[in-house]
């Protein structure tokens, strides 16, 4: 059965929705549903577009705005040889019931305007709407601007936290085998849902308490940064540098001691099939010389974003050995930093 969200999991799902589908009634009492761009101010979602439309009609009455996302598509073949019926999907839900109100108040209405700039424009090139600037002066008027409290708000999510740990084991394997956008992240939704979920061999390590993640979470940016910006290759890279670096890589895996905190981090950068590099692998002083490396680093080299690739390379000066011990040889000449393993 799914499970209710977080209050912040599902704000978060309602912020992050390129759309929200709105129901309610039309004048005729007719159904009218419209996919309507909504933006979260305060306690309330908020919406706004021409003044004009069927779309107004929804205001004064009841309705329900609507958010889903497809966490991984689940297929049969996963789970059963020749049955079709298992297939499902991995889902997170959000729905918020209550009345359509107007919005009036014109400085709540610039509030709820600056908002929907933000969302449209995350770098915000723009001067914040203010009543009192010129440029705004105005440009409300006419414009439909309604909120829907949050009172009203149900969320579900479906992560496979019910199912046994049979079910949880083969999808995590699937998803990791599959290796399709999105399906190592829905393994570690997976595993956020249900902790003990049996995970691939891969995942494996050896020192008691620590764990390895194939997606890292975001929380991990600020101590990955901390932990490479000493290390030789990343002197002179600003930390914002390699902070942009790490979110938009192919591959990121992190390794975390028993209180949560980050242990080890690697990234790789490819196209997926043709070839990959490997960047910034690095264990924490205090844990270095027990195999933690090795352990992330073969569950790198097994990430879908790097194991289909006809060549992997990366550059180090200190750690040829631990790279020749997974078949990396020296590219071109003996004495080269830059290494590369193909496939046997």
């Amino acid at each position: 059965m799914p499970q209710p969200m977080t209050p912040g999991a599902a704000r978060a799902l309602l912020a992050r929705a390129p759309f929200l589908h709105v129901a309610g009634l039309d004048a005729d009492g007719q159904p009218l549903a419209r996919p309507l761009h909504g933006a979260l101010v305060g306690d309330h979602l908020v919406f706004h577009g021409g003044a004009r439309g069927e779309k107004v009609e929804l205001v004064g009455g009841p309705v329900v705005a609507t958010a889903c996302e497809v966490v991984a598509r689940i297929p049969s073949w996963f789970l059963d040889p020749q049955r079709a019926c298992p297939a499902t999907t991995l889902y997170r839900s959000v729905e918020v019931r209550g009345v359509l109100e107007p919005l009036t108040d014109p400085a709540e209405r610039a509030r709820a305007l600056d908002a929907f700039s933000g969302e449209l424009q995350p770098e915000r090139g723009f001067l914040p709407i203010d009543l009192e600037n010129p440029l705004y002066r105005g440009s409300l008027d006419g414009l439909f601007i309604a909120a829907l409290p949050l009172d009203g708000l149900v969320s579900r999510e479906k992560l496979g936290a019910e199912r046994p740990a049979a079910w949880r084991s083969k999808v995590a394997a699937g998803l990791w085998g599959r290796g399709d956008p999105g399906d190592v992240e829905a393994l570690e939704a997976l595993r956020t849902a249900a902790p003990d979920t049996p995970l691939p061999p891969v995942f494996s390590c050896r020192l008691e308490g620590f764990t390895l993640f194939g997606a890292a979470d975001l929380r991990h940016l600020e101590a990955a940064v901390a932990l490479l910006s000493p290390q030789y290759w990343n002197l002179g890279i600003a930390p914002e540098a390699l902070a942009h670096a790490h979110r938009h890589s192919s591959a990121w895996v992190v390794a975390t001691d028993p209180e949560g905190q980050l242990a080890a981090t690697a990234r790789a950068v490819g196209d997926g099939r043709k070839v990959a590099w490997i960047y910034d692998v690095a264990v924490r002083a205090d844990l270095r010389g027990r195999g933690l490396g090795k352990a992330l680093l073969a569950l790198l080299l097994d990430h879908p974003a790097v194991r289909r690739c006809g060549r992997v390379l990366l550059g180090t000066q200190d750690a040829m050995a631990l790279y020749a011990g997974f078949g990396f040889v020296p590219l071109h000449r003996p004495q080269s930093t830059v290494m590369v393993r193909t496939p046997t």
